[in-house]
């Protein structure tokens, strides 16, 4: 169950929930997250997202079964984007589909919070001064979200 997809194009949020709940009567409630690329005050030229293909599909695939699990779920779609990412543009999208609306949005901030610590992806900045980057390293505030699961 779930639509999961690791790519390099823009995605189109708009169309993924339509897929979703096209032709469905049983879902209540649709819970959508997406992740953009901030500029860092104007210092950031692009974000560079890097990923093991297979890899990091199947250990969301992992954690997707994990939330079907817990939650009475009647649709996930989780797209990630790799390559370099452009202040403003979208990074990933998470979409929950459930009966009612707790399981929907908690099965959703779940996931987030799996992929913003666990997930293999490695970003690093590109500076608009044209210096090298940063690896971006996980935040304390994320780890801390994601105990609470």
């Amino acid at each position: 169950m779930g639509t999961i997809r690791v790519q390099a194009d823009p995605f189109d949020i708009a169309a993924e929930i339509a897929a979703m709940r096209r032709g469905r009567r049983d879902i209540g409630a649709i819970v959508s997250f997406t992740g953009l690329c901030r500029d860092e005050s104007g210092r950031l030229a692009a974000l560079e997202i890097e990923h093991y293909p297979g890899m990091a599909e199947e250990e969301i695939g992992r954690v997707v079964a994990e939330a079907d699990e817990r939650w009475p779920l009647q649709g996930v779609t989780v797209v990630h984007r790799h390559g370099a990412i452009a202040p403003g543009d979208d990074i990933v999208l998470v979409i929950t589909a459930s009966a009612h609306r707790r399981a929907a949005f908690e099965a959703a901030e779940f996931l987030m919070d799996y992929l913003k610590t666990k997930a293999p992806f490695w970003k690093k900045e590109r500076e608009v001064s044209g210096e090298a980057g940063e690896w971006v390293a996980a935040k304390a505030t994320d780890a801390s979200d994601a105990e609470r699961w």
